[in-house]
């Protein structure tokens, strides 16, 4: 293990890092002393305080003191966190922190933005490129699709087209204008009203479809006019005349996709566009003037869209240009000192990418299709070439979202940066990682109200003496819980059926065939990059999600339940079958629960639908003619007017962070003193909703819709959440374990598609094993459970292993092995083999102990 720092070594306090007195949400007045110049690892079960510590506290004042540093007038214009709740911290150096989070949702960024490569390698062919005879250079913004200068004047630059045509808009042609024909018009009384005006436009909306003159056709479709006339209503004697605006197909479709604040109105109208690369650009989104200039024989968007590790060859050649004598090299731009200078910046940039394992990504690939994993590497290797030296970088789970075999390579860059001069502070679950830390500190004993204390801080092999924590078991050799269920106990489950793809082709599938078991758990594993997300959370689930949606539309729902919450499609597919199989489909992902305060455990389940009609139903509540509207702070009537239910303010400070602090109206209660003075049981709702899981399941025993939320919540380890904890306040795993606890709880008949991606992501072990006993809940009431994952434990734990690899990237794409986990580990080929082997054996001695 690498050498601890001196007591009286490092700069000043001993080499120290001195927090006193933290009180940051769920910390009891803590103090703890972290070393600096070494890499400490925080752990704790999810919600026991370590991510308050290490950056609602740490972190958090580090920033806070550099704002300090910053003009009043700049700070006004900047972003700033808040003023963490701790007496003092000594010791302290600037802080950078790399948290877990996905890719921004914009289709414009990108790796090269996010890296900033792209910036240089505009510059390269704005500077070095070569241009046709004749043009004019451009400025570096004319090779950026994300400018007014370079971007495509058709798509502005996105490189994508939605355009409707016939076909799209109606699909059954035999069909009359009044049976439906255009079906991407919408229905009930819009419908028949845009029919009843084309009626009185003298029109025949009896007639099929195929028979109208195309005149009449095209005019109904694409027109843009928009005739208003007075319509009297057909096969309706009641309803009066009235004026009515006629919309053409695809004006309503586009508006609706620009302006609708529906998100499934939106999915609902793309079903009727054809979607693909705009003709003018050819999908690069960027100007013919741009795409006419070359560098080494390739466009810009040529090299955008290759690998790393393939861009790194094709730059490589010039940067070696720069050990020849000037009089040899050749006199293009391609071969300047310019060029020369900046493809080695280029080249160096890249090296530590690839060194991360990252060279099967290309620049143009868009940061929504990656995983946590890939956006924190990314993110680490921006800072590895920044050169800081005496900071402390601060990260949350580095290792979430990856391989154990792309692990590896990060340990090796955390000990880069710690030999830099720098600290690491990482609050993580991986076990390997801890053991790796020259220090350890473990927040606990359990989470919320029963968290917030530090039970050790020292190196990692002390806390073996600490009886109270909760990941000592996990963390050392002999000691390891073991996982329940599936081929772990009495062997695998045999498949109820099958599932089977073939001539799958999206992304970095080719052709792919691919069979899954129903009615078992299977777990989808493989290096970063090989194709496991696209395979599961893209093809599959687009594939379920669009059967599952024609099925609510021929039952007569406007707004299909759901979605495949894909983005763009499952890709092409050759063949499908055993998908009549599945009754329903449901992805549970880490997504938030919501993305304002105002939602919360309470709301996003439905028991505070029971719980508001219950108060409801009190004789105080009755006999002020309160209804269960009343007792929801997202309406007026019950809710305090002065902070609309927020239950704080918020105070702008200007050039200080902003404060918030409680309604002085209703002292952060959400409600006026008159919904306050009735109560349930001697309670009244705003301390219902103060209450945790583990209080509330006594206290609302009596109402069982909402008993039965709360004990399936209990059951995948929540009980320390608050049920009005607004869900900005949640984590990724906290709201997987939420939407999986909704799921849980509702009775439903048929067999049941569960896909998952990667859910132990932001979980400690225990945590882990609460999920895993309910996904073999899931499976042994019926259902079918497929989950990408990277955690060995939870591969070993499953019924059927499908491993996707061999590589990333174009190197990926192929199943490697597929079969029971012991088959799986037996595989020479597979990079997952040899670490599943390891957690077999690790789960049999634990089970012969």
């Amino acid at each position: 293990m690498p050498g601890l720092p001196a007591e009286t070594g490092g700069h000043g306090e001993g080499g120290f890092v001195r927090v006193r007195g933290a009180r940051e949400n769920n910390l009891r007045n803590i103090s703890v002393d972290v070393p600096r110049d070494a890499i400490v690892a925080f752990t704790g079960v999810s919600g026991s305080g370590k991510s308050s510590l290490a950056f609602g506290t740490i972190y958090a004042e580090a920033q806070r003191r550099f704002f300090e540093s910053v003009a009043p007038y700049a700070r006004r214009l900047i972003q700033q966190g808040h003023n963490p709740k701790v007496e003092q911290i000594t010791g302290l150096p600037p802080a950078v922190a790399l948290q877990q989070r996905r890719g921004t949702a914009s289709t414009r960024s990108t790796v090269g933005t996010v890296t900033t490569l792209s910036n240089s390698l505009r510059m390269l062919f704005s500077r070095a490129g070569n241009y046709p005879a004749g043009a004019t250079p451009l400025d570096s913004d004319a090779f950026s699709p994300n400018t007014a200068a370079g971007a495509c004047p058709e798509c502005h630059g996105l490189g994508t087209a939605h355009t409707v045509t016939e076909a799209s808009l109606v699909p059954d042609p035999s069909l009359s204008i009044r049976d439906g024909a255009i079906a991407a018009w919408p229905g009930a009384w819009q419908g028949k009203n845009l029919r009843d005006i084309l009626t009185h436009l003298g029109y025949d909306v009896d007639l099929p479809w195929r028979q109208l003159p195309r005149k009449d056709r095209d005019w109904i479709l694409f027109t843009e006019e928009q005739p208003v006339v007075e319509v009297t209503p057909q096969r309706d004697r009641v309803a009066k005349p009235y004026k009515g605006r006629f919309w053409s197909a695809r004006s309503y479709v586009m508006h609706t996709l620009l302006d609708s604040s529906s998100a499934a109105m939106r999915e609902k109208v793309l079903r009727f566009m054809e979607t693909g690369p705009c003709a003018r650009c050819g999908g690069t989104g960027l100007r013919p003037e741009a795409l006419a200039v070359t560098f080494a024989g390739h466009t810009i968007a040529g090299l955008n869209a290759v690998p790393m590790t393939e861009l790194a060859g094709i730059i490589r050649p010039t940067t070696l240009l720069a050990t020849a004598d000037t009089a040899s090299r050749k006199q293009s731009s391609e071969s300047n000192e310019v060029a020369v200078a900046i493809t080695r910046d280029l080249l160096q940039r890249i090296t530590v990418l690839l060194e991360l394992g990252l060279g099967y990504l290309a620049l143009g690939r868009a940061t929504p299709t990656l995983s946590p994993g890939e956006m924190q590497r990314l993110r680490i290797a921006t800072q590895l070439r920044s050169g800081l030296f005496g900071v402390i970088y601060v990260l949350d789970e580095p290792s979430a979202g990856l391989h154990p075999a792309d692990a590896e390579p990060l340990l090796a860059v955390l000990d880069q940066l710690k030999a830099s001069g720098n600290s690491v502070f990482v609050v993580e679950h991986n076990m390997d990682v801890v053991r790796r830390a020259d220090w350890l500190v473990d927040v606990g004993p359990r989470a919320g109200e029963d968290g917030g204390q530090v039970l050790y801080s020292g190196p990692v092999h002390g806390l073996d003496q600490v009886e109270g924590s909760v990941t000592r078991p996990f963390l050392f050799p002999g000691g390891q819980a073991e996982f329940n269920g599936g081929a772990g106990n009495e062997g695998p489950r045999e498949a109820a059926g099958w599932l089977t793809l073939g001539g799958i082709s999206r992304h970095n599938l080719d052709n792919l065939d691919a069979a899954f078991p129903l009615g078992v758990l299977t777990a989808v594993t493989g290096v970063s990059g090989s194709g496991k997300s696209t395979l599961v959370s893209k093809v599959l689930a687009g594939l379920a999600g669009a059967r599952q949606a024609r099925d609510d539309n021929q039952s007569g729902s406007e707004e299909p339940d759901g979605g495949t919450g894909d983005d763009g499609g499952p890709g092409s597919v050759g063949h499908v079958s055993g998908l009549e199989k599945i009754d329903r489909t449901v992805t549970v992902d880490q997504k938030p629960i919501g993305r304002t305060p105002r939602s919360n455990l309470a709301t996003y389940t439905g028991l505070f639908d029971a719980v508001r009609r219950e108060f409801a139903a009190t004789d105080a509540a009755k006999s002020r003619g309160f209804g269960p509207g009343r007792f929801s702070f997202n309406v007026a009537g019950g809710r305090c007017e002065t902070c609309q239910g927020e239950g704080f303010v918020a105070v702008e400070l200007l050039f200080l962070p902003g404060s918030y602090g409680p309604c002085p109206e209703c002292n952060g209660s959400r409600y006026n003193p008159q919904t306050l003075e009735v109560t349930y049981h001697g309670r009244n709702i705003a301390e219902v909703l103060g209450m945790t899981v583990d209080a509330a399941a006594g206290f609302l025993a009596g109402i069982p819709a909402a008993a039965r939320s709360l004990r399936t919540l209990q059951e995948v380890g929540l009980g320390y959440l608050r049920l009005g904890q607004p869900a900005t306040e949640l984590s990724g795993g906290e709201a997987q374990r939420i939407k999986l606890a909704t799921e849980l709880q509702r009775a439903r008949r048929g067999h049941t598609l569960y896909l998952l991606d990667e859910p132990t992501t932001g979980l400690h072990p225990a945590d882990v094993q609460l999920l895993v006993a309910q996904l073999n809940r899931l499976v042994d009431a019926g259902n079918t459970v497929i989950v990408v994952e990277h955690a060995m434990d939870v591969v070993a734990g499953a019924d059927w292993v499908l491993d996707l690899g061999p590589a990333g990237g174009d190197a990926g794409g192929r199943i490697v092995a597929a079969g029971n986990p012991v088959a799986v580990a037996r595989s020479r080929t597979s990079r997952t083999s040899p670490y599943l082997a390891a957690a077999l054996t690790a789960r049999t001695g634990a089970r012969d102990r």
